[in-house]
């Protein structure tokens, strides 16, 4: 079986939906699976790239429905498998239409949502066109995946073959022993009863970086030597509001007196992102939206055993229970947050399980077992046209 991977991003530019192509295409190769990736030409080559991954797209635009599909004729590619995310693809429908394209050159068709957002068309269209285009590749594709439940939900009995699979840790999870973790720590510039509180992931409206500073502020008003670690890349190649974010970001910090407080790591390996997550004696991650298993940062923290502080999800998440996994707090409050955070710091049972059990609950997301849920949902779909 071959699989040709159509992604707007791939590393090594930085971005969630890029970083699980590569992992899920890697565990798929394992299996013994062929994998291309077709991806946008603003990224370089990656130096370990151990797969043809042709960077090739200018623009997203209609012409990719002839220029994929001879790719792919060109592979004799079985499946043609589109990550999807509102924000990327230049937010042109081109890609939206694209299936109904692809199977009638008979290719099949597989639409993995990342997000269900409505996307930016042009002035004055409204939502019911916004929402069409959304769910037009729902009933255009042989294939949908949904990687939560509350995307599950809102997509039931509009696809003929809808499956729900988990994403994975984008990070390889290492484990530290107390004598390495202090000196990654000192390394970094913490001394032992530093409290650090990480962050890890890209930075917009929706994760709550507001919060994350407040927060910090709080921590520091209530006699905490208190410090935030910013964890890998928070600029990605897709949103371009992004920037003025994180100088709103940034300005709060300086009107709060915190810079001293707040390090920011950039673009780094993975192997110190994993020595970063780590080190902190609590993750926050105050998404706006809730917490989702879309989130690959979140997964990450699982991953590392981290002692995690998020916010309510807004959609069912039968995979993780609170109190035991991680800790929910409200949106947009940081009173929550600083009193969560505090009750790890003060408590080390408390911190202890929860790290202790969210290790065990990443282990519902292996990649092997993402790429093998994938594989049936392929063959289960061939076999039967087959008949």
């Amino acid at each position: 079986m071959h699989i040709l991977f159509v992604t707007a991003e791939y590393p090594p530019m930085p971005g969630g939906v890029g970083a699980y192509t590569a992992e899920l295409a890697h565990a798929l190769q394992m299996l013994g699976r062929q994998v291309t990736v077709i991806t946008g030409d603003a990224g370089s080559e990656s130096a370990d790239e151990s797969m043809p991954v042709y960077r090739e797209i200018v623009r997203w635009d209609w012409r990719i429905w002839r220029q994929i599909s001879r790719r792919a004729q060109t592979l004799a590619a079985d499946w043609v498998h589109i990550q999807y995310q509102t924000g990327a693809f230049a937010m042109n429908p081109a890609i939206n239409l694209a299936p109904w394209w692809w199977r009638r050159l008979r290719f099949k068709v597989a639409w993995t949502y990342h997000d269900l957002r409505v996307p930016y068309l042009f002035p004055k269209a409204g939502a019911r066109l916004r929402r069409w285009v959304t769910a037009l590749p729902a009933t255009a594709s042989d294939l949908v995946i949904v990687t939560n439940e509350g995307d599950r939900i809102a997509l039931a009995g509009r696809c003929a073959n809808l499956a729900k699979i988990p994403i994975g840790s984008n990070i390889e999870a290492g484990r530290f022993d107390d004598p390495a973790r202090r000196q990654w720590r000192s390394w970094r510039g913490y001394q032992e009863d530093d409290l650090v509180v990480g962050y890890f992931g890209l930075l917009n409206r929706s994760k709550g970086a507001l919060t994350l500073v407040r927060t910090l502020d709080r921590l520091v008003q209530s006699g905490r030597n208190a410090h935030l670690l910013m964890i890998g890349e928070t600029l990605g190649a897709n949103d371009p509001t992004n920037v003025a974010y994180r100088q709103e970001v940034t300005a709060l910090i300086e009107q709060l007196g915190l810079a001293d407080r707040v390090q920011w790591t950039g673009y780094q390996p993975a192997a110190d992102v994993s020595a970063d997550l780590n080190i902190c004696d609590v993750l926050l991650m105050p998404y706006e939206d809730g917490a989702s298993l879309r989130r690959g940062t979140l997964m990450a923290g699982l991953a590392h055993g981290c002692a995690i502080v998020t916010t309510t999800p807004h959609d069912p998440l039968p995979e993780l229970v609170e109190g035991r996994d991680l800790l929910y707090i409200p949106p947009s409050d940081e009173w929550a947050a600083a009193e969560a955070v505090m009750r790890i710091a003060d408590d080390r049972q408390v911190a202890a399980s929860l790290r202790r059990h969210a290790r065990a609950s990443s282990g519902q997301f292996r990649w092997e077992q993402i790429a093998r849920e994938h594989l049936r949902c392929y063959e289960s779909i061939s076999n039967w046209n087959r008949t």
